[in-house]
Parts: C-alpha cells; sequence; structure tokens
C-alpha cells in the first residue's frame, strides 16, 4: 500500500506499532496454554533490539499432542520498546 501511494511511510509505521500492541495484549490476556518447541538452531542474530531464531526439524508439544515442522522462525524484541 505503501508502494502504489494509498498509505503514507508514516501512517504504515504507526499501523504496525498498533496492530502490534494489540497482539501483545491479546497474547497476554487471552492465551492460557504452553507449548514447548525443540529443534536445531540454525540461524540466530540480534539487531535493533530485535532477536531472530530460525529453528529446522523444530516439534512444537501442547496438552493436546505433538507436531513436527520442517522449520520455525521466532521474531522477539522487548514489548517496552512498542510503546515508545
Amino acid at each position: 500500500m505503501v508502494q502504489n501511494g494509498t498509505l503514507s511511510p508514516e501512517l504504515a509505521i504507526q499501523v504496525l506499532v498498533q496492530f502490534d500492541k494489540s497482539m501483545t495484549e491479546a497474547l497476554e490476556s487471552q492465551v492460557k496454554s504452553k507449548v514447548s518447541l525443540k529443534g536445531h538452531l540454525h540461524t540466530y542474530r540480534f539487531c535493533d533490539n530485535v532477536w531472530t531464531f530460525i529453528l529446522q526439524g523444530a516439534s512444537l508439544k501442547n496438552d493436546d499432542g505433538q507436531e513436527s515442522v520442517g522449520q520455525v522462525k521466532i521474531v522477539a524484541c522487548d514489548s517496552k520498546l512498542l510503546s515508545q
């Protein structure tokens, strides 16, 4: 939408930040289950206060069972940084 001129870059950033805040609030208040994650750590990096992990041959395990997946990408940042 930014590329075709529908949204300005500033408005697009505001929308993404609001989405991240809403998602964080929903995860904190509504999600009650826990998941265990195992796999081979293929890549990790830390850039601009954001961690990125890529796991291969991963499996997710919760109370309902276990699911094997080929690759998992986890992107994590400090939620306090979203409110700035």
